[in-house]
């Protein structure tokens, strides 16, 4: 069943909103706060999330929705929006210029709709379960490259990185060896769209949140793009680990990141 249209509308016009109030502050000195050693919220996610939470509760007021930053009232509703006001924090703190907003709406647990916006390349990625995914109107497909000896792979470090690096460091080794390259981007969100539009062949990461990876593992699944956990099992997006890939090389990063 196709999702009402005005839920995909508003998940455009709500990340393209963000985008233009992340771009608004981009370079200007925002305040910069630590949630974690190394984990950082600025004014900015913050002022993002409270627009969004204000447009869903006008618009939908029966939908509940999880945020990165602030705690609203969840009452098991069927509809859910899971929002990343800025995905990339890090990134955007010291200036760099790769992160997004990222919003996906499930409903009865399943992301029916997707959209993340990239403000610095106006790059617009969306989708709906089970009709595709675009990015800027034009179809998305994810790469054909059917080796990992052919691909550029890009992944995430989790914030607590500095308890488990070695832990880390062994799997990003082993990839490291096997694969053409690999990339570090600093926003999952970006990291995963850049797999559905084949750009890269293969994404992993542990320790993330569902507002980190929701909308874009929609986005790739559309793309024809295959998501699981690290360990090749059923995705779970609360479960904090995920291997996103163009579906071909799925297997043999399966294989490389358990041996």
């Amino acid at each position: 069943m196709i999702p009402n249209p005005a839920f995909l509308a508003t998940a455009i016009e709500a990340v393209v909103r963000a985008g233009d109030l992340q771009m608004a502050k981009f370079g200007t000195g925002v305040r910069v706060e630590k949630k974690g050693a190394i984990d950082l919220v600025t004014e900015v996610d913050v002022e993002v999330e409270r627009m969004f939470r204000a447009m869903v509760a006008e618009r939908f007021p029966d939908h509940d929705v999880l945020a990165e930053e602030l705690t609203g009232d969840v009452r098991g509703a069927r509809h859910r929006w899971v929002f990343d006001p800025l995905d990339g924090t890090t990134n955007f703190a010291h200036g760099v210029p790769i992160f997004c907003a990222s919003l996906a709406l499930e409903i009865d647990g399943q992301a029916v709709v997707g959209a993340v916006y990239d403000p610095n390349r106006r790059e617009l990625f969306t989708a709906e379960a089970g009709v595709g995914s675009w990015l800027n109107g034009q179809r998305l497909k994810a790469s054909v490259n059917a080796t990992v000896l052919e691909s550029m792979l890009v992944t995430g470090f989790p914030y607590d990185v500095h308890q488990k690096a070695d832990e880390f460091l062994e799997v990003f080794g082993r990839l490291l060896k096997q694969a053409r390259a690999i990339r570090r981007l600093g926003s999952a969100a970006i990291d995963i769209c850049w797999v559905a539009a084949g750009r890269m062949d293969g994404f992993w990461e542990a320790s993330l949140k569902p507002w980190d990876t929701r909308a874009a593992a929609l986005i790739l699944e559309e793309a024809g793009g295959t998501v699981t956990g690290m360990d090749g099992g059923l995705w779970n997006p609360d479960g904090g680990h995920i291997l996103a890939t163009n579906g071909l090389i799925h297997d043999e990063m399966v294989r490389i990141i358990a041996s």
